[in-house]
């Protein structure tokens, strides 16, 4: 290599360098600039007035105790649903499934799924579970709904975990006359916890702020009234963000603003506990 082309793939390098950093930056400050304007916009509208009231055509008057919980009841189904599906389905492609051409079926569809919009999942959920099955404008469509959109994620989060388990703890296992099943109970799964974790907190992360799902299976912008089970009527936050934002008036705007903090808040909690179990999860496999 030539001082001249060294210099010249040193220049591009560091040419990259500055274009990968600036646009990174730009993303971080973009992101600040829209949390200060929700800052400042919504922290005056948080109070418990705002927490425990029911929507309203009168901002001073309104709140969001029912959207609130609906997402509770909403997301608290969902991982009921999805996370023993998904897990079950990565163990099962993992430690029973083989390497034959169904195998590889399933796989090709699952990660074509991944990439599907949440639009068509609501298609999905409202011919299915809220006009076949009869659910109708339930907690529980909704939750079957978003258990479709994410059990993707957490599929392929699963599977990634099960497979960076050594192969060595299994032939343990296995010397000591342990059964598959046992060895999948015992050893691979402990081991593979905080991975499944991990790609949980990312599904349900995205579960908690999905918008269109929710309005194609019909669930509703006003409700004055909390759901106290599955088959209730219900609103979720976004919902409620998504009707508050589209009005003209500028106090709903601000509304909206306390509504999505409120929802960052949900997000950061349960991501929160899911960390801290994740972490007891490891400390425990030490």
């Amino acid at each position: 290599m030539t001082p001249g082309n060294a210099l010249r793939r040193h220049a591009i390098a560091k040419a990259f360098h500055f274009l990968c950093a600036t646009v990174t930056w730009a993303g971080v400050a973009l992101l600040g600039v829209l949390l200060f304007h929700v800052s400042y916009s919504g922290f005056m509208w948080l109070d418990g007035q705002f927490l425990s009231s029911f929507p309203s055509r009168f901002p001073e008057k309104a709140g969001l105790n029912s959207a609130l919980w609906g997402t509770l009841w909403l997301i608290t189904l969902t991982v009921a649903f999805s996370v023993p599906i998904g897990v079950a389905a990565a163990i099962y492609l993992e430690e029973y499934g083989g390497k034959g051409k169904l195998s590889r079926l399933i796989e090709v569809n699952i990660a074509n799924l991944a990439g599907v919009p949440s639009i068509v999942y609501g298609i999905l959920g409202l011919v299915v579970f809220v006009r076949f099955f009869g659910f109708g404008r339930s907690v529980l469509a909704g939750s079957l709904t978003m258990s479709l959109l994410i059990l993707p994620v957490i599929i392929i989060a699963s599977r990634e975990s099960v497979r960076a388990v050594p192969g060595s703890i299994r032939q343990a296992a296995f010397a000591l006359g342990a059964t598959r099943w046992q060895v999948v109970r015992s050893h691979v799964l402990p081991s593979a916890l905080p991975g499944i974790l991990t790609g949980v907190i990312l599904a349900m992360s995205r579960a908690i702020g999905e918008t269109a799902p929710l309005i194609m299976i019909g669930a509703l912008t006003y409700i004055a009234f909390v759901p106290n089970g599955p088959m209730d009527a219900f609103t979720a936050l976004p919902i409620q963000i998504f009707n508050w934002a589209s009005r003209p008036q500028q106090e709903f705007h601000q509304l909206a603003a306390a509504g999505i903090i409120v929802l960052l808040a949900v997000l950061l909690l349960m991501n929160a506990v899911a960390v801290f179990i994740r972490y007891r999860t490891e400390e425990g496999n030490k």
